[in-house]
């Protein structure tokens, strides 16, 4: 498999390793009721490492719509590496192509350790989709098959992202963009079939008053061959039917004359056609998806211009080049179920967590989002408010309801090499023990002695007075309601399982450092 080099290849293509954990801190002014949807203020590595020992392999969907690096757009690569051949590049605007050749070396300085972490993210039978256009299309898809293996490509989608040829072109309309989408692991990855259209709908018609309601026909011929696929069909007159020459039925003679006997076989108005097969409407599911979406049922650039100021009246663009919800919320109807974790770290102006919430309205899921974006102004004024108008409502459009927290990275619990800090304090272990147990982000002012929190009526319990010196023993236990639900972390436990369950109670070790294999 061809590999792509690049200058500073070398001082990045393990520098996931080294990015420090990070606590999540949460902003509760700026966040909107009490749920696991989150939006994240910060570098999108940082946060991608933030999120690894939480989310490892549980996020169904990933959506990102990196920068393009079109030498026209400004964009910030803000990131930790020391190596001297990127260090020149930090906190450098890319410039035009004719003035900065380096500019694609910087790109995939930018992308391949973010690449890394949303893979070992997702789960199993996750999937990954990126927006992308011509200048990084090749550069991305090599180092695509790279990280995920190009055994797992699923397509690239073509993306027709205007609705009218560009007359104004110096030599021909770019009227589309790539969504390219990989598997974590091809074996299990699966895709949804696409809800139909009202067109579509419209060309099932009930010719001839059939009981089951509206059909279309169907070709019943195949151009495999099959075994017993010559046989002969008799039609309401009498007439005898064979496949040409070559062909051959693309059903059994028993399923034929099965179909033939329900009614199920349409040989025309006058009974006298070859035959096609009924398909009934009540009995189509969904559509296949195909790699072609248009922008009439994917929306495009100018919808999506004109969606975002429905929320932001005031501003001239809030946000130079967001995405159409429809295009988001086809991808999630193709990848997720109702109970999916969707992911994007290029939040932008929010599109995904609009398509989300939507999505959940219209078919009663209850798939989270989470969001991360770096520059602090658009997190703030752009992409949470804008999921603020959706939870609440916008124009005549009525809310979705649900919440978000709103969260920054805060301190480095744990080294690069996985080991908590020594200057760990009660409330830091205790903020990231929360998090990774209920997926909600502690208000440390909630914290009474040990509890730190009650969630879903148990009670978040934490014995910390240092590393080591901390035994959850009857004494302690006799403290508490035993007959509150509860989980509590120690290092050890000197109870056995049947007094843990008298006083309801789990028993769970404080983890002093992360998993090696992040």
């Amino acid at each position: 498999m061809p590999i792509l080099n690049w200058i500073g290849k070398d001082a990045v293509v393990n520098h996931d390793k080294d990015v420090p954990f990070r606590l999540l801190k949460k902003n509760k002014s700026k966040s909107v009721g009490d749920s696991e949807n989150l939006i994240i203020e910060g570098d999108n590595l940082e946060a991608l490492k933030a999120l690894l020992p939480h989310y490892q392999n549980k996020i169904k969907c990933i959506y990102i719509d990196p920068p393009y690096n079109t030498g026209n757009e400004k964009w910030v690569y803000n990131d930790n590496v020391n190596s001297p051949k990127i260090r020149k590049w930090l906190g450098k605007v890319v410039g035009k192509q004719d003035e900065d050749l380096t500019r694609h070396d910087k790109w995939l300085c930018m992308m391949y350790p973010r690449l890394k972490l949303l893979r070992e993210l997702l789960t199993e039978d996750g999937l990954i989709f990126i927006s992308i256009d011509d200048d990084e299309h090749d550069n991305l898809e090599i180092i695509l098959k790279e990280i995920f293996g190009e055994e797992n490509f699923i397509s690239n989608i073509i993306w027709q992202k205007v609705y009218s040829t560009k007359n104004q072109s110096k030599r021909i309309s770019v009227d589309h963009e790539y969504i390219v989408s990989y598997a974590k692991n091809i074996e299990n990855a699966d895709f949804n079939l696409l809800p139909r259209t009202e067109k579509m709908n419209k060309s099932y018609q009930n010719r001839d008053n059939d009981p089951k309601g509206p059909w279309a026909s169907g070709d019943l011929i195949s151009a495999e061959e099959r075994k017993n696929g010559h046989f002969i069909i008799t039609g309401p007159h009498g007439d005898e039917f064979d496949c040409p020459p070559g062909k051959h039925w693309s059903y059994s003679k028993i399923n034929m004359m099965k179909f033939l006997k329900e009614n199920k076989l349409w040989f025309g108005k006058t009974g006298k056609n070859f035959p096609r097969i009924k398909q009934y409407l009540n009995e189509v599911q969904g559509r296949k998806p195909s790699t072609l979406f248009l922008y009439q049922e994917a929306g495009h650039t100018d919808e999506a211009k004109k969606e975002l100021k429905k929320f932001f009246k005031e501003a001239d663009e809030p946000f130079p080049t967001p995405k159409p919800s429809r295009l988001i919320k086809q991808i999630l109807h193709l990848s997720s179920q109702k109970n999916s974790i969707i992911l994007d770290s290029f939040a932008g102006s929010g599109t995904t967590a609009q398509a989300v919430l939507e999505l959940n309205k219209e078919d009663g899921g209850n798939r989270k989002f989470i969001l991360v974006e770096l520059e602090s102004e658009i997190c703030k004024n752009t992409t949470s408010q804008r999921v603020k108008n959706v939870i609440k409502g916008y124009d005549d459009v009525s809310g979705t309801g649900g919440g978000f927290q709103y969260a920054v990275l805060d301190k480095k619990l744990f080294n690069s090499d996985g080991r908590i800090n020594d200057e760990c304090t009660f409330e830091e272990l205790a903020s990231y023990l929360y998090f990774t147990e209920t997926k909600t982000i502690l208000d440390t002012k909630k914290i009474s002695e040990t509890l730190l929190d009650t969630h879903n009526e148990t009670q978040i319990h934490l014995m910390f007075k240092g590393v080591g010196k901390n035994n959850l023993d009857r004494k302690f236990l006799s403290t508490l309601d035993k007959n509150k639900d509860k989980i509590i972390y120690a290092d050890k436990c000197t109870l056995d399982d049947s007094t843990l369950e008298k006083y309801k109670t789990v028993f769970k070790q404080i983890p002093y450092e992360v998993k090696k294999e992040f």
